[in-house]
């Protein structure tokens, strides 16, 4: 099955400047070193991913106020942290959500800014991080002439170990924080906040072949650089 595209056909311009340009391998030049799960890594879609495929969509309508779609997307570009409630465990890049800018997710995972426009941009995970795939922030104007804010999700699990943590937590876990962060994108703008949630099996199969994506498990990663550490500092020591 073919994966869909995080950006609508009638949202493809071919100006290049709203993607980001292909590159073989992550960089996080403003990391110097600090982000071992994200820099030197692959970014990685839903047909690079393990489990199951997910499509979860998650709108509130910002009903009693007037602003454009524009705005919306603009704000959030600008202050995504604050105004989403990710706060600071989500490390804005310098220049902002630009395509191709990284921004890093509490010192265990990141995202990549792959397409940006006046009216959406969307993130790609990369490899280690839970879920393999694109996460797209849009705004729109419904039939009525209300503005929405929506946050839409096309993942899967990105290796067995996610894979058995998404019925033992993880969906719920992914549920909550994007209704929570719309709810705050709602109360930025003066409305109420009610969130809508949608969540949908776009395909049930697992990809087996995948199943050494494994080897970039952002946790056991981080466990075991945890672990390391005495060790780390007995070897500093004795040079």
């Amino acid at each position: 099955m073919a994966a869909q595209n995080p950006v609508p056909e009638e949202k493809r311009p071919h100006d290049a400047a709203h993607w980001a340009r292909h590159a073989g391998r992550i960089r996080v030049p403003e990391a110097s070193g600090a982000a071992p799960n994200v820099e030197g890594r692959r970014m990685a879609g839903p047909l690079q991913g393990f489990g199951k495929m997910w499509q979860k969509t998650y709108k509130t309508r910002l009903e009693g106020v007037r602003v454009p779609p524009t705005e919306v997307v603009e704000t959030l570009k600008k202050r995504f942290p604050e105004v989403s409630g990710f706060g600071d465990g989500f490390r804005m890049p310098r220049g902002g959500l630009v395509p191709g800018a990284v921004a890093l997710l509490g010192g265990l995972s990141g995202v990549v800014v792959l397409y940006a426009d006046d009216e959406s941009f969307t993130y790609m995970t990369p490899e280690g991080h839970p879920f393999s795939g694109w996460i797209t922030f849009s705004s729109f104007a419904d039939e009525d002439g209300t503005t929405v804010a929506q946050a839409q999700l096309l993942i899967r699990a990105a290796d067995p170990v996610y894979e058995v943590m998404m019925p033992l937590g993880l969906h719920k876990v992914e549920d909550v924080t994007w209704q929570r962060a719309l709810g705050r994108v709602a109360a930025h703008f003066g409305a109420d906040g009610r969130v809508e949630t949608r969540v949908t099996c776009v395909d049930p199969k697992r990809r087996w072949r995948r199943y050494a994506n494994v080897r970039h498990n952002a946790l056991i990663h981080s466990a075991l650089h945890a672990l390391s550490a005495p060790l780390r500092r007995m070897q500093r020591q004795s040079t």
